[in-house]
């Protein structure tokens, strides 16, 4: 008898949606569903593509996405803020529900998603957990370099549940910081990731009211880390880790800074202990995280892959293979679609599977 991971497809459509483009996909291996999460929408399909449900009525930026297993939910990480991807969104939805600048760690029930169109907030299916540390950078003036925004950032996108680094101990949250495109700034070249238990849900997630949105979270996260990139254009999109190669794969908008390579993937090194060590262009200590030596290596030392997609999603299988996420967009229609691929990666080498 076929097992699920025998027959899973090459290529899954998730059919074209109004709701902006795509920021992140997961997999549901044990029944078979796929996930999206279009900016303002979640998306569940068979692996066809077929719509087998959908949460919308979200006044913010759902970004990347994952799926634990474990507890059978999805998390993602959920921005409501006034900036320009903020304003972009409320010109478009015609919904700005409140003035505040806020930033969310999401879990939605998995099961619970039955039908189309259910709601965010009166469907009972999300739970929401202030990020406290991320709104003060974010809010906060940079001590370095004295200009908005600690570490540059711009808020929260890149999301998984995975093995803390170095100890492989699991069931941990990763979310990783945006951070502006600034090319003149000196102190914005490292990607910032934090962690927190998965209790954290249980701890602190309410169901959030978008129009009187709570506070309710940590003080801090579990642990921060920091990657060695270069600066990069609203930072890690997409997190995710392979457990095939040992490795938290990084899909990025390029950067624009001359003296680094730019590109637009990395991948950590699971296998390393984190190390306390001098942040460059910064000057204090963090707690950093090694890149692993795939790809090509540029003048700053910076290992990094060429592989154009991942951006809008990345979903590694745990057999060696990922699914990666192509945008695809129907200008004149303003409609969006993810051809999703399952590629074979290995040692920085991504080849399409055929069907």
């Amino acid at each position: 008898m076929k097992t699920l991971d025998m027959i899973l497809p090459g290529e899954i459509f998730s059919g074209w949606w109004k709701e902006g483009h795509v920021q992140g996909i997961a997999l549901d291996k044990e029944k078979g569903h796929m996930y999206f999460s279009f900016t303002t929408m979640l998306l569940k399909t068979d692996l066809q593509g077929n719509p087998l449900g959908s949460v919308r009525r979200l006044a913010g930026h759902l970004g990347c996405i994952t799926f634990d297993p474990d507890r059978r939910r999805v998390y993602g990480s959920l921005e409501l803020k006034h900036d320009v991807i903020g304003r972009d969104i409320i010109d478009r939805t015609g919904w700005d529900p409140n003035g505040e600048d806020n930033f969310y760690l999401v879990s939605f029930d998995c099961d619970r998603i039955c039908r189309m169109d259910m709601d965010a907030e009166a469907d009972g299916i999300m739970l929401a957990v202030w990020l406290k540390e991320v709104v003060r950078d974010y809010r906060a003036t940079d001590p370095v370099s004295g200009q908005s925004h600690v570490y540059g950032c711009s808020g929260i996108d890149g999301t998984e549940y995975g093995p803390a680094f170095g100890s492989f101990a699991p069931g941990k949250i990763m979310v990783a910081y945006g951070i502006y495109s600034q090319p003149e700034r000196q102190d914005n070249d490292h990607q910032v990731i934090l962690q927190w238990d998965v209790s954290v849900i249980d701890r602190f997630g309410k169901p959030l009211c978008q129009e009187k949105p709570h506070h309710s979270g940590p003080e801090g996260c579990e642990a921060q880390y920091f990657v060695y990139t270069g600066n990069t254009r609203y930072g890690v999109q997409n997190l995710s880790y392979d457990p095939a190669s040992r490795l938290w794969l990084m899909a990025v908008y390029r950067g624009e800074k001359p003296e680094f390579g730019n590109f637009p993937m990395f991948a950590v090194d699971q296998t390393v202990d984190p190390q306390m060590d001098t942040l460059k262009g910064r000057g204090e200590k963090g707690s950093c995280l090694t890149l692993a030596s795939v790809g090509n290596q540029d003048a700053m030392g910076v290992w990094g892959m060429d592989f154009p997609h991942g951006s809008t999603g990345l979903c590694p299988v745990g057999d060696g293979t990922v699914y990666v996420s192509l945008h695809l967009a129907d200008k004149e229609k303003k409609l969006f679609a993810s051809r999703v691929i399952r590629y074979n990666f290995a040692q920085g080498q991504w080849t399409q599977i055929a069907e």
